[in-house]
């Protein structure tokens, strides 16, 4: 019984946290009531996106209150025809510029270069710099927004999260455990003011960074070889003696960042050994998560079938205090929580699954993204 009792409090405990962290601690950015007057450049990078980037486009040249925006993309060696979509659209837009990506020199990843050509080759004038994926669609103030809350917060590098697009099961099953990680783990305020570079996340989807300090931390050559390219560079720039912050940036943009289950299991392959790092630090952190979340509803069924309804019970209070983490968590950053929260620990077994299997793929030299070998 007693260790039943301490994995409820262990549970309990870690979703007070996400409460503390989501009431009171997340930044929530609005439409300011003040245009941007700084000159700012929106930087897209583009590989094979011919599918994603008409609205993602169109909502960047729908942005108000930045007058000085330029938006500027690279197409990044694409083979389907997304720079002809991207002219269609921009048309003779002066504030548009489309260039052409090169090929990544030895060392670099491709992203990391994409976004490095897109930084060094922007308007030099532009004193605030917004990196955002193709899959992202902003809302018509989200620039704004985010850039005064950049300024406000006084933070070298800002990530608004989007709000993830959860379309099919196994987008609701895998998709809330980002926010949720964070959420419920992460210090967000000790983050904040902390120095430590360890003690950093950023999401590559939407980040706003004071130029300045961008180039004072080395930019995206800093992370030239780095598969978690906008986490290294959140701690690259603390590294710099910038600081940074994440925020809530549900009501700013939407991101639909896979369209199936093979893209989602292959994403999340290529990347998931570099968010644990060594294979052991990874085995502890998913044995945890799965005796926290995915034992107590197994816990709970098996001692109420021995007879042992008291312990039934405080299992399955377990298992719905790791289920109120999940609502708490879509609740603060725009996500579905019903009936999706029910099932959390089925999320974290395919969490491990697909950790495991990103260990194994890169152990055989077989992870890629994009046509490019990541490891």
């Amino acid at each position: 019984m007693t260790p039943l009792l301490a994995l409820a409090l262990g549970v309990a405990a870690l979703t007070a946290h996400t409460v503390l962290n989501a009431a009171r601690w997340l930044r929530r950015p609005a439409a300011p009531v003040a245009e941007v007057t700084e000159p700012v450049a929106v930087l897209l990078p583009l590989r094979d996106e011919a599918d994603r980037v008409a609205p993602c486009l169109r909502a960047l040249l729908d942005q108000r209150g930045v007058p000085g925006l330029r938006v500027v993309l690279l197409d990044d060696g694409s083979t389907d025809g997304t720079a002809e979509v991207v002219r269609a659209i921009a048309g003779d837009d002066p504030r548009v510029t489309l260039l052409t990506g090169t090929a990544p020199p030895p060392g670099w990843l491709g992203k990391p270069y994409a976004c490095w050509q897109l930084a060094t080759r922007a308007d030099p004038a532009a004193t605030a710099l917004v990196f955002v994926d193709a899959d992202v669609v902003l809302t018509p103030h989200a620039v704004a927004a985010a850039v005064t809350e950049l300024r406000a917060a006084g933070v070298t590098l800002l990530s608004p999260y989007p709000r993830i697009v959860a379309a099919t099961a196994a987008d609701r099953l895998v998709q809330p455990l980002l926010q949720w990680l964070w959420l419920t783990f992460l210090p967000l305020r000790a983050m904040e003011r902390s120095p430590r570079p360890s003690l950093a996340a950023a999401g590559g989807q939407f980040l706003v960074l004071d130029r300045a300090g961008y180039l004072r931390a080395g930019g995206h050559a800093a992370v030239a070889d780095r598969i978690l390219e906008d986490i290294e560079l959140a701690r690259a720039v603390k590294r710099a003696g910038g600081r940074i912050a994440l925020a809530d940036g549900s009501r700013l943009a939407v991101c639909r960042m896979y369209d199936n289950w093979p893209q989602l299991r292959d994403g999340y392959s290529k990347s998931l050994w570099a968010t644990f790092g060594h294979p052991g630090a990874a085995a502890a952190v998913l044995a945890l998560l799965l005796l926290l979340y995915t034992a107590p509803p197994l816990l709970a069924l098996g001692t109420l079938v021995a007879g042992h309804p008291v312990a039934a019970l405080v299992a399955a209070v377990a298992y719905l205090l790791g289920v109120a983490g999940r609502v708490v968590t879509a609740r603060a950053t725009g996500g579905r929580w019903w009936p999706d929260a029910l099932a959390h620990p089925v999320s974290v077994v395919v969490l491990g699954w697909l950790t495991l299997r990103s260990y194994h793929l890169r152990r055989r030299r077989q992870l890629s993204w994009r046509g490019r070998p990541v490891s």
